[in-house]
């Protein structure tokens, strides 16, 4: 740990310690740069300890047991309630007890100094970070600043919410017991895994959504899929239901949400998902001529539009709010930051160069790790016809193929490919079903590699496994 009371010169200085910032500052150390990161909270950042990794912890007993159930000659076996107490324990392991002992080291081993403290611009390649006994840091880079600092969860100012003590990702991720009754606001990704977890764990599930189904930012059928799914698993889901007021009188007492009709619903805990906002309030921006809180725009290097040096990496530039994305950025970042440093020209910065962030436009992967899985690579149908392309849409039931009988008895599932027809490439491809998570970056590459269809019909999949859909796809295709 640097002695930071005095005033230090670095190359880079990294605003945020998540898997983005820990990204930017190994692939500019890898580059013979020198590089200060500046973390108030825990090293390893949201993903570590309230995202990625505790919620795929809590989901992998809950989708096992799931596909357990439909293998003949197991199923029996499994019939009873999981061991609520094994997967939190199992989840607190994976997000390694709330500790950053293991990441602070990596960060210090690959030769990155940590300011531990609050991190602000305050100028031109200055930033001031406030430690927490309230010294204040002075750093200063020779480069390039980067605001890896990630998002927030937004929850809705409304009536009582300020008392009710409502739940985040942050505490339905890391909460010590499963309640009684749940009631979650929100039908995008952090709901329909979270209502997956916790109806599966043993609380009673409500599931409150102002539109007219799940995952809307997905094909159609992904969300009509896992809505049947939670149902037939108990939990309860109304659309086209809004949150008027929430009250909890007693600090430990029930919660009582009142919806816009005036229905009242009782329960235990409240979840919000309802989206995300950048953490960017309190950075200093306008020391630089941007506002503060925020998105930040910026150019396929990341850098922030209208500077030479100020990169922001990450959620907080709003292209795709995944941490695999986030980390895909500051990989192109760090080169874009270090080529720019050592004077190495040109700069690769056309479609799919090595300075340019495309897959953030192109070929973004989501896995949605709910039972049924929901993965999905590029643009839906919608979102290609929107664009002004010529497309069609090739849909294949995934119970048809050899592979996913033999995978699970029962199964239901649904493949979309997106085909641009005046290239023959795809667009976008969708799989929903029990297993298609680990389907996806075969179409990812296609995606990304602008795979022709003709090349792909050279891709021999291997029989009998889900994978064969990818043949059934392409016979559709061709007729």
């Amino acid at each position: 740990m640097t002695d930071a009371s005095q005033n230090t010169e670095y190359d880079v200085v990294v605003i945020g310690a998540g898997p983005v910032g820990e990204n930017v500052a190994d692939r500019v150390r890898a580059a013979g740069l020198t590089a200060a990161v500046v973390e108030s909270e825990l090293i390893g950042g949201e993903c570590s300890y309230w995202a990625c990794m505790p919620s795929k912890a809590l989901l992998r007993p809950v989708v096992a047991r799931a596909d357990a159930r439909r293998v003949p000659g197991l199923a029996a076996a499994v019939q009873g309630p999981l061991d609520a107490e094994a997967v939190l324990a199992h989840r607190d392991y994976y997000a390694s007890y709330w500790k950053d002992d293991g990441q602070a080291a990596w960060l210090e081993g690959i030769g990155a100094d940590i300011h531990r403290g609050t991190g602000r611009l305050t100028g031109e390649k200055r930033v001031t970070v406030t430690a927490p006994d309230g010294t204040e840091h002075h750093l200063t880079a020779r480069h390039a600043v980067a605001l890896c600092t990630g998002s927030r969860a937004v929850v809705p100012d409304l009536p009582g919410v300020d008392t009710a003590r409502p739940w985040t990702s942050r505490e339905a991720t890391s909460a010590k017991q499963v309640p009684g009754r749940l009631v979650i606001v929100g039908g995008g990704v952090v709901g329909v895994e979270m209502a997956t977890v916790w109806q599966a764990l043993g609380a009673r599930v409500t599931l409150l959504v102002r539109g007219t189904g799940l995952l809307p930012r997905m094909e159609p059928f992904a969300g009509e899929l896992i809505a049947e799914a939670l149902t037939e698993a108990g939990a309860e889901i109304r659309t086209g239901a809004s949150v008027a007021a929430v009250h909890r009188p007693a600090p430990d007492g029930p919660v009582t949400v009142e919806l816009g009709d005036g229905e009242r619903i009782e329960a235990d805990e409240i979840l919000f998902a309802t989206g995300r906002a950048p953490r960017t309030d309190d950075l200093g921006l306008e020391t630089v001529g941007l506002e503060p809180g925020s998105w930040l725009t910026v150019d396929d290097s990341c850098r922030v539009e209208g500077s030479d040096w100020l990169y922001a990496v990450g959620d907080v530039n709003h292209r795709a709010l995944l941490t695999h994305q986030g980390k895909y950025q500051a990989r192109v970042a760090g080169a874009a930051i270090t080529a720019r440093a050592t004077g190495t020209p040109p700069l690769e910065t056309g479609p799919w160069g090595a300075h340019a962030a495309t897959a953030d436009h192109a070929a973004v992967p989501q896995v949605v790790f709910t039972d049924p899985e929901a993965a999905a690579v590029g643009l839906s149908l919608a979102e290609a016809e929107r664009a002004g392309h010529r497309v069609r849409a090739v849909d294949y039931d995934l119970a048809g193929v050899a592979g996913s009988g033999l995978y699970a008895d029962g199964y239901r599932g649904r493949a979309r490919m997106v085909v641009d027809l005046d290239r023959e490439i795809l667009l976008g491809v969708t799989f929903v079903g029990p297993g298609t998570g680990e389907l996806l970056h075969s179409a990812t590459i296609a995606v990304a590699g602008e795979v022709p269809i003709h090349r792909l019909w050279h891709a021999v999949p291997a029989y009998p496994t889900i994978s064969e859909v990818w043949l059934r796809l392409l016979e559709t295709y061709r007729g």
